[in-house]
């Protein structure tokens, strides 16, 4: 059984999650192995979704499409809506302002808990 996955990251410095999602132009992809190693991938570049306090739901849903592969979304914020849109299709939303391998490492040890408990 292969344990990987992806996780798409929200950072405008490529050091630390930064970014609201509606403002993100990018999104950072690392991978996840099963022994829990992880890795940068590659950038996706996305259109913001919020403009001034509009948002664009077209954009919305295009940005999450190109990121459907990832399990996880890692911002500093994200609002209701994108967040309920974003589960929909199978990606779980986290704020986790930090250090983005930091954030990662928290990622993983979350999965890792909820792994234990799908055992049982």
């Amino acid at each position: 059984m292969d344990n990987s996955y992806k996780i798409a990251v929200a950072s405008s410095d490529g050091i630390v999650v930064n970014q609201h999602f509606g403002h993100a132009e990018q999104f950072l992809i690392y991978g996840v192995t099963g022994d829990g190693s992880f890795s940068f991938i590659e950038t996706r570049t996305v259109e913001p979704v919020c403009n001034c306090g509009n948002h664009d739901d077209r954009h919305l849903t295009g940005n999450l499409l190109k990121i459907r592969d990832c399990k996880y979304l890692l911002v500093s914020k994200i609002g209701t809506g994108a967040s309920a849109q974003a589960e929909r299709l199978g990606i779980t939303p986290m704020e986790l302002p930090d250090m983005i391998e930091e954030s990662i490492r928290k990622v993983i040890s979350f999965e890792q808990i909820q792994n234990l408990f799908e055992r049982n």
